[in-house]
C-alpha cells in the first residue's frame, strides 16, 4: 500500500500523539429555528488544539446553513509511543 505524503495511516497517526476525538454537535434546525438536532462526528486529532475539529466547524459555519448551539466533546489516547516495545529476539516454529 502506497500513501501521499500528506497522508497517513491511522496508525501513523497515532504514533504522532492523534487519538479518537469524538465530538457532539447540537445545532438549530434551519427550517424550525426552535428544535436542536444532534449530530456525532468521530475523527483522530491532536490534543490540546484539535486542528480537524476546528478544520470541520470551519467548514460547517461556512457551508452549512445550521447555527451551531453547542459542542461536547470526548478524547481518548489509544496508541502512544510509549507503549511501543522493541523485541530483542524473534523465535520460529515450523
Amino acid at each position: 500500500m502506497t500513501l501521499r505524503r500528506e497522508q497517513s495511516s491511522d496508525f501513523e497517526l497515532r504514533l504522532k500523539g492523534y487519538s479518537l476525538l469524538t465530538a457532539e454537535i447540537l445545532y438549530w434546525m434551519p427550517d424550525h429555528h426552535d428544535l436542536l438536532q444532534s449530530f456525532v462526528w468521530q475523527t483522530l486529532d491532536l490534543a490540546p488544539r484539535f486542528p480537524r475539529l476546528h478544520q470541520f466547524l470551519d467548514y460547517w459555519r461556512a457551508h452549512i446553513e445550521a447555527p451551531l448551539h453547542s459542542i461536547h466533546i470526548t478524547h481518548a489516547s489509544l496508541v502512544t509511543p510509549a507503549e511501543l516495545k522493541l523485541v530483542g529476539n524473534e523465535f520460529r516454529l515450523n
